[in-house]
Order: structure tokens, then C-alpha cells, then sequence
């Protein structure tokens, strides 16, 4: 049976050492910020940004909340965001999404600072990553090269394969991937003989969306299978990408879900936000 990879585990060994960071920063009168923004009352945002709360709370970093009605205009929350990009004591912003039909996505989230962009989804921030230049790493793929680091397994020399090619988790997830010096091909739900390509993979990464989509059949013996997806089974029951019970017993390690990626991409955003503070000092 495959080694449980413990998201909860490894994410509190991150959160445990920026506390310490963060602590060293304030005994120097530097306190990082980070300004999370909600529009709207959907139950699955505010559980989200409740736990990034929580999380600030547990680091020591500042959270400021910006609570707002689901009927907010777009002038009002583009002025939120001009006015949180002109505070020098906040570090990071960070849009909630989704957003309500009559908020432009798009502009609000292409509005905040690259200074501030701790959430890794703005084009510089894309581009810093395609270049190996300095920027912000997207929060879930970052956690996902954590938890292979910190779980013993090395990415150099590996056949990785990433199922899912979204702008936030798949691309990114490649692009870090081949950071590490794996060889990496990109799959997706439209890939022909999936299957074929997931087999080879010796780290496989599944993030296409689609509840138990990579079964036993189609992961090689002995790999490590990293699950991001977030989807509702028949039963209505929390799963991911990866029908667990049949891989786990083909796998070498493996994600649950949850309580694998999940607890990471909270991580890595401290850690981004701890990082906006300690370019601000540099500067």
C-alpha cells in the first residue's frame, strides 16, 4: 500500500517555521499584511477565507478582511484595491473568487500590484516563473513541489505527467516541475489514450477537475500520484481527481483528498506573503 502524503503534516512544518521568521521580523518592527478581499456570501469562499485567516493568526502575519455585499459595484472594488496597492504596510492582495456576475474578474484581479500578488496568477508573476526569474510561485503548484521535497522523493530525472492545464494550476505545475529538472509532458481531458500517458509517468500530477478520473489502470507501479482535484462523488462525499482506493494500493505515495494539496496552497500563501515583506525590507 502507497505512503500516505500528509498535506495537514507538512503544511504545519511550513506555517511552524515562517512563525519563527516572523517573529525575528517583528523584534525588527516589520509586521507583514495581507488584505484578503470577499464579495458576496458564497459559503465555499467564506470557508476559504476563514482558514486564511486562521492561518495569518497562526504565522503572525496581519490580516486585514475586506468583507462586501454581493451587490458591490466595480468602481467600488477597484477602488478598494488602488487604495490597498497605495498602502505600504499591506504586502499581499488577495481577491476571493469567484466574484459576482457584474464584477469584471479579469480587471479586478489584474489590477493588484506584482509587488502584492501573492496568489502567483498575475501574467508577471506567470512570466517571472517561465523566465527562472524572481516572483511569486501560484500557491496549490508550489505546495505540490513541497510535498514531494519534503516527503523524501527527489523531481530530477523523473517522468512527470500533470492531467489539467489551467492558467492557475496546470501550466504553472509543469513549469515548476521542469524548474526541478523532471521531464514533463501536459495532459488533458482531451488528451487521446490518456491513459497511455499517465502510465508513464513516474510523478503523476492530476488537477483536471473530473471526480476519479486517473483509476488504478492508468498509473505505473510505484509512482508518486499527487491529487489536486476537489470534486463531489456520487455520494456527494469530498474526492479527488484520482480514485484513491484503487491506486492507492499501485502507488509508491499518494495524496488524499482531503487533507493533501488543500492545507499546502493555504501554506504557500503565508509563505508568499512572508516574501512580500522580505522583498519590501530589501528594497
Amino acid at each position: 500500500m502507497a505512503v500516505l502524503i500528509d498535506g495537514k503534516v507538512i503544511s504545519t512544518k511550513i506555517k511552524e517555521e515562517l512563525k519563527q521568521e516572523v517573529t525575528e521580523m517583528k523584534a525588527q518592527g516589520i509586521t507583514p499584511c495581507l488584505a484578503v478581499i470577499l464579495v458576496g456570501d458564497d459559503s465555499a469562499s467564506a470557508i476559504y477565507v476563514r482558514n486564511k485567516k486562521r492561518a495569518c493568526e497562526y504565522v503572525g502575519i496581519e490580516s486585514r478582511s475586506y468583507e462586501l455585499p454581493k451587490d458591490t459595484t466595480q468602481e467600488e472594488l477597484e477602488k478598494l484595491v488602488t487604495s490597498l496597492n497605495e498602502d505600504e504596510n499591506v504586502d499581499g492582495i488577495l481577491v476571493q473568487l469567484p466574484l459576482p456576475g457584474q464584477i469584471d474578474e479579469e480587471k479586478i484581479t489584474t489590477m493588484i500590484s506584482p509587488k502584492k500578488d501573492v496568489d502567483g496568477f498575475l501574467a508577471d508573476s506567470i512570466g517571472a516563473l517561465c523566465l527562472g526569474t524572481e516572483g511569486f510561485r501560484s500557491c496549490t503548484p508550489a505546495g505540490v513541489i513541497e510535498l514531494i521535497r519534503r516527503s523524501g522523493y527527489s523531481i530530477e530525472g523523473k517522468e512527470c505527467v500533470v492531467v489539467g492545464r489551467s492558467n492557475h494550476v496546470g501550466k504553472p505545475m509543469a513549469l515548476l516541475l521542469l524548474q526541478e529538472n523532471g521531464t514533463v509532458t501536459i495532459a488533458h481531458s482531451r488528451t487521446k489514450n490518456l491513459g497511455e500517458i499517465t502510465r508513464r509517468a513516474d510523478i503523476l500530477v492530476a488537477a483536471v477537475g473530473k471526480a476519479k478520473i486517473i483509476k488504478a489502470c492508468d498509473v505505473k507501479e510505484g509512482a508518486i500520484v499527487i491529487d489536486v482535484g476537489m470534486n463531489r462523488d456520487e455520494n456527494g462525499k469530498l474526492c479527488g481527481d484520482v480514485d484513491f482506493e484503487q491506486v492507492k494500493e499501485k502507488a509508491e505515495a499518494i495524496t488524499p483528498v482531503p487533507g493533501g494539496v488543500g492545507p499546502m496552497t493555504i501554506a504557500m500563501l503565508m509563505n508568499n506573503c512572508v516574501e512580500a515583506a522580505r522583498k519590501k525590507r530589501r528594497e
